[in-house]
């Protein structure tokens, strides 16, 4: 037998990692007082406690304490009551602490790993390689932030006290991607761990009393469903982060609405593999390896919808079979081990599931011939094809090994069917043509694109979805601000509802019909309500009517914001010529707009100039910045540059105030449309005739027909249409406060993007109601990895 010879016949032998320190930390704990508050160490009030297994093998590892109400408001108590002075420390001070955690952490690298891979079941060489060294470089890149606050942020501060729910498939790196920015903005918290995978929070918890953390700024409360509820409901808290299911998401959404808290959610995915015929097959098939079958397929972001070019697909599925065949399950301990159990056997029992449902719906699973191991929730991967778009498979989060492969003609296909999901976490793209790859890209709706690779995270990157994957993001700069909030609120007037003006004796008019129509798809059209709603002067007598918008009327000005294409496609300097435009026409007739402004509202002739000018001013600065308000690059520490670009939200309805009804809408349409979104406006339903007024600027000045669109009605009706659409991207509401909070509760249909005022007016003249504040609120960042080098 030769060298050669010798080679191929090689086998693996065991490699395992040692588990006597993890074993020993385990030994030493007394988990019924595992609850972290206030910096001390408790039993759960209600003397409650759950159990936490080893994937591997079923067996118990420790029985945890579980957080009742009586615990998280403790806990609640204790974030409140050391936030002001944590949030007084100087941002050295914070850096200071937030290096010492990473140190730390450093120092204790290996007993991370090992507790992280007998909890959760993950391969050690993903947890010692990956998720530890990535949660340590997060407190490291953070500390920098803390100490550059207040020069990168003017006129911001931490948030306020934080309720974290981090899930169980990656529960250190979670944690990680939340806690860091947190404690860099002088946030205090309280963290829910899942409650499948405790451990590291509690190891964590200890790293934070060796680093100095004061009392009270971290508190960790281990729990279910019950202790997250808790969380999510508490008035003491002003922010929720999450990570977890749609569903969940969706819970959140509705319980948060009208709270006032801040919210940011890192939900599911159902992401595309997209190989074009031109790819490096041989690389592509190891980058699928990584993309679906890290973590046993329990990532959010897992490309487990495989999309491969015709001419290529039976070639490529070949080497993806060969390659399956030999992927090792086994001991998440054993370093040469590729494939682990999944976390649970309800986990283990819902894949099942969702196969079978697959394979009755047509599709066609194949697995490798290998052996499974007798103990422990331990899956084969699947390669499932025959996939039909509507197949479950391929609409359904699996959230385990399985792989659904479809086939597409020509890139105008794959960009279809990569977006036929509810979902817009991330995508991968290979192919050999970077002009192909990038080109692809930004059609994708997804947070997160891979050009020729998988999976990179970095904490300088944002990290985040589009449609039912969630909003805000985590890490980098688009992270901090997660965390951030102006440090002194305004203190507006609230805003009362809207009551539909008794109809009175009109003035004579002409026997031709002047009511104002309303303007959808570039026409004036009448409501289909068939109905119109009185105008009063400042005297309260009318002197117009204006017709009452309805569903159908939203429907259809909907539509006709999907079907503006060309205005999110042309360059920024083509959008910023025809806001110029439309600022000089409104010019022309300024005196006018003054003269409707001052008769309906009662405003002194200099006050209603000055809300002209302001507005044409902000029209202005909204074209001049449409070509600058740009994404960054970032240069992470691998061999990739990470272009974060700003791309429009896309439909995106504006409920605009009465305060300033020129203003007020000016302010929210024109950042809008300087980005390329396409708007639904609801107009002042007390002052309707000054946006009537404009729409007749809004036809001589090139705007294409669905950019603008507006319907007059109630407020509160046409918000909560407005919120409910699903093909509504993104939703902004100066309003009272009932119409505010069903606009937020009634969005999580889809998960849209909604900003409302929480019923207060809004200084349009202030930091709050600022050009550069809503062009951030205009504007979805993509993440797009390309990797150099060979």
């Amino acid at each position: 037998m030769n060298i050669l010879d010798r080679y191929h016949a090689m086998e693996y032998g065991p490699a395992p990692e040692s588990r006597a320190e993890a074993d020993a930390w385990l030994a030493a704990h007394d988990f019924s007082k595992a609850l972290f508050i206030d910096g001390k160490w408790r039993k759960a009030s209600g003397g409650a406690t759950f159990a936490t297994h080893e994937p591997a093998t079923g067996k118990l590892l420790a029985n945890v304490a579980e957080a009742n109400n009586a615990d998280v408001d403790a806990a609640v108590a204790a974030a409140r009551r050391a936030l002001p002075k944590w949030r007084a420390t100087s941002g050295y001070q914070r850096a200071r602490i937030l290096y010492a955690i990473g140190r730390a952490m450093q120092r204790h690298s290996r007993l991370f790993a090992v507790l992280e891979s007998l909890d959760n079941g993950k391969p050690i060489r993903e947890s010692r390689d990956i998720d530890v060294p990535l949660a340590i470089r997060h407190f490291i890149h953070y500390a920098g932030w803390a100490q550059s606050l207040e020069k990168e942020f003017p006129g911001e501060q931490g948030v306020g006290v934080c309720g974290q729910i981090i899930p169980w498939n990656f529960p250190l790196l979670m944690l990680a991607w939340k806690v860091a920015p947190a404690l860099a903005t002088g946030c205090t918290i309280v963290l829910k761990p899942a409650e499948f995978t405790p451990l590291t929070s509690i190891l964590f918890a200890e790293i934070c009393e060796k680093a100095g953390v004061p009392r009270g700024v971290v508190n960790i409360v281990q729990g279910g469903p019950e202790t997250g509820a808790a969380i999510v409901n508490h008035p003491g808290i002003d922010k929720i982060a999450f990570t977890g299911s749609s569903e969940v998401g969706k819970i959140i959404r509705k319980a948060t609405a009208g709270s006032g808290k801040k919210l940011s959610l890192e939900l599911g995915g159902k992401s595309a593999f997209i190989v074009f015929e031109d790819a490096d097959l041989d690389s592509a098939v190891e980058g699928l390896v990584d993309g679906i079958w890290f973590n046993q397929g329990q990532v959010c972001c897992a490309g487990s919808r495989l999309l491969v070019q015709e001419g290529i697909a039976e070639a490529f599925l070949a080497r993806v079979r060969a390659r399956m065949a030999k992927l090792r399950l086994g001991d998440p301990l054993d370093k040469n081990t590729d494939i682990g159990p999944l976390v649970d056997r309800t986990q283990l029992d819902r894949v099942r599931s969702l196969i079978a449902e697959g394979e009755r719906q047509g599709a066609s699973c194949w697995r490798p011939d290998a052996d499974v191991p007798a103990n422990g929730w331990y899956h084969l991967p699947v390669l499932a094809t025959k996939v039909a778009p509507a197949n479950v498979l391929a609409q359904e989060e699996v959230f385990g090994p399985v792989l659904a492969a479809m086939t597409f003609r020509d890139h105008a296909e794959a960009v279809e069917l990569a977006n036929n999901t509810r979902y817009g976490l991330a995508a991968s793209v290979w192919s050999e043509n970077i002009n192909v790859a990038l080109h692809v890209a930004p059609q994708l709706k997804a947070g997160v694109v891979w050009i020729n690779a998988t999976n990179m995270f970095d904490a300088a990157c944002g990290f985040g979805g589009y449609r039912e994957s969630g909003f805000g993001r985590e890490g980098g700069r688009e992270g901090l601000r997660e965390y951030l909030a102006p440090v002194v609120k305004p203190k507006p007037g609230r805003i009362e509802p809207f009551k539909l003006p008794k109809p009175r004796e009109a003035a004579a008019q002409d026997f031709i019909d002047r009511t104002p129509k309303l303007f959808i798809g570039g026409k004036q059209v009448r409501p289909d309500s068939g109905y119109s709603f009185p105008v009063p002067d400042r005297k309260d007598n009318q002197i117009g009517e204006v017709g009452l918008g309805s569903r159908k009327d939203i429907r259809d000005a909907v539509s006709a914001a999907r079907a503006a294409k060309g205005w999110a496609s042309a360059t920024p300097y083509n959008r910023a010529q025809v806001l110029y435009f439309l600022a000089e026409n409104l010019s022309v007739r300024g005196e006018e707009f003054a003269a409707r402004i001052s008769a309906l509202t009662g405003a002194s002739g200099r006050v209603a100039q000055a809300e002209v000018d302001a507005s044409i001013e902000r029209i202005f600065a909204a074209a001049g910045m449409a070509d600058k308000f740009e994404g960054r690059v970032h240069q992470p520490p691998s061999r990739a540059v990470t272009l974060a670009l700003h791309e429009p939200v896309g439909v995106l309805g504006v409920v605009a105030p009465d305060q300033q009804p020129l203003l007020g809408l000016v302010a929210m349409i024109a950042p809008a449309l300087a980005i390329g979104n396409a708007v639904i406006a609801i107009p002042s339903a007390r002052y309707p005739l000054i946006a009537t007024d404009l729409y007749q600027v809004f036809e001589t000045s090139d705007l294409p027909a669905g950019a603008i669109n507006i319907v007059t009605g109630k407020p509160g009706e046409l918000a909560t249409v407005l919120a409910k659409h699903d093909d509504v991207d993104g939703l902004w509401v100066v309003a009272d406060a009932e119409t505010c909070r069903v606009a937020e509760a009634e969005s999580a249909g889809n998960l849209k993007r909604v900003w409302t005022s929480q019923g207060y007016a809004v200084d349009w003249n202030s930091e709050q109601g600022s050009l550069e504040t809503f062009l951030s609120r205009a504007v979805e960042v993509k993440n797009v990895w390309v990797p150099y080098g060979d």
